[in-house]
């Protein structure tokens, strides 16, 4: 039987939809925050302690690394007890590892509270977890959905790192963590227990549609492939797709482009003759800027095709390299701009279409598995990203050829969208014929 819905929502389903949008958006802001705030608790930590940077920073990494093993877990379980039992399991883990981390005395100490508990903690609030059922609740507006719920990221950076960095400076390290464990566990916390898998949990429809609503009978026009979408999608014939490899590999590429220039760019910046001001700020102003371009192309999805917005966000990126390639010999404001703005701008749309990629390829009842499983490519690519140009940068003595092979991984990522096709199994809303 499903559950009753509060009352208000029996009345208004439309807007229930947008609420669990909301509290995404609120979550996505405070668990990315936290674990992106790691950062800002490195120097600190390695002036306290005297511990090496790579030492230090590996701590990171493995909660990264441990946020991929969990990826095909937490798909199993959004699948069979929903998102709100993982969220709130992250939530507890994030403030554990958040309050645990001020006795740390050993290296290990780090690795399991800042690596392992806020890691894996913040991957079963944000991205993972949200992807797996954001799309049951529209499919009209399935892109501008998720790209709100994920522009909560980058308000997160510009609102609470600051304010972070601040309470650091002020206070110490560890009256930032103890923040920004209570604004995990009595803000995102609490909000969560709203949190359903689809709305037919409390009697709701997507998109908010009555059943005698002809855009609810209508929705049927929008399945360009019949046969696809009758079979009910395990993860075990997932695997056995092409569609399937080629999201991997996609996702792969656009990851290790995304995460390679979000860890080298500001060091890159100070060696070739900017200041470290204008290279943290050029740093802060790509969050800036990829927030209306993630809601703007989130919504274009929807009307033009997942496939098209995948190619300008990895269009973004090729730019992006391309500008720092052109900044080593010409450190003009100009070239900062561009690099900034497509790397922001176009880049970031990505997020707004990669849940919808594969919702739309393999809907069904074991949706979340699958793409948990995929998210071992997404983040596989965020963790090899910065280790593969960090690599050839210290063969060649330089980023150029580093650059440029990320550059051809995103013009891999784009082709392989295409060659998955989304397109050719349902119809975004602005592709289906009028009747």
């Amino acid at each position: 039987m499903p559950e009753h819905p509060p009352h208000w929502a029996t009345r208004l389903p439309f807007y229930y939809g947008w609420v669990i949008v909301g509290i995404a958006f609120v979550t996505m802001a405070v668990g990315v925050t936290a674990r992106t705030a790691f950062s800002l608790l490195m120097p600190p930590l390695i002036d306290e302690y005297g511990w090496d940077r790579g030492l230090t920073a590996g701590a990171f990494s493995f909660g990264f690394l441990v946020s991929a093993v969990l990826g095909p877990v937490v798909g199993r379980v959004v699948d069979t007890r929903g998102p709100r039992v993982v969220i709130l399991t992250g939530v507890l883990a994030l403030t554990a590892g958040l309050l645990l981390a001020q006795s740390i005395e050993q290296p290990w100490h780090l690795y399991v509270t800042l690596g392992v508990l806020v890691g894996g903690g913040a991957n079963m609030m944000t991205y993972t977890v949200h992807s797996q059922f954001l799309p049951n609740w529209f499919v009209h507006r399935r892109g501008l959905a998720i790209s709100i719920a994920f522009s909560g990221v980058g308000v997160g950076a510009i609102v609470l790192l600051p304010w972070l960095q601040s309470i650091i400076a002020n206070a110490g390290w560890r009256a930032a963590c103890t923040v920004m464990a209570l604004l995990t566990l009595f803000v995102a916390g609490p909000l969560n227990f709203l949190v359903r898998k689809k709305p037919g949990e409390i009697g709701l429809r997507v998109d908010g549609l009555s059943g005698t609503d002809g855009k609810t009978r209508a929705r049927g026009s929008h399945i360009a492939d019949p046969a696809w979408v009758a079979v009910e999608w395990t993860l075990a014939r997932a695997l056995r797709t092409r569609r399937f490899w080629w999201i991997v590999i996609g996702y792969f590429c656009a990851l290790v482009a995304w995460y390679a220039v979000q860890v080298h760019q500001t060091k890159y910046l100070m060696e070739i003759g900017f200041t470290p001001i204008v290279a943290a700020w050029a740093l802060g102003a790509v969050s800036v800027v990829g927030i209306p371009g993630q809601i703007g192309f989130g919504a274009l999805s929807d009307r033009i095709g997942r496939e098209w917005v995948w190619t300008v966000g990895c269009g973004g990126f090729a730019t992006c390299y391309g500008a720092l390639i052109a900044l080593e010999n010409s450190p003009s404001t100009a070239l900062l701009y561009l690099m900034v703005a497509s790397q922001g701008f176009l880049g970031y749309a990505l997020t707004s279409v990669m849940a919808p990629i594969v919702a739309e390829i393999f809907e069904g009842p074991n949706y979340g598995s699958i793409f948990g499983v995929i998210s071992i490519a997404l983040l596989g690519g965020g963790a090899a990203g910065p280790w593969m140009v960090g690599v050839l940068h210290d063969l060649t003595g330089g980023y150029r050829w580093a650059f440029l092979l990320t550059m051809a991984c995103c013009v891999i990522s784009a082709a392989a969208i295409w060659i998955a096709a989304p397109r050719k199994v349902r119809l975004v809303p602005g592709r289906i014929p009028k009747l």
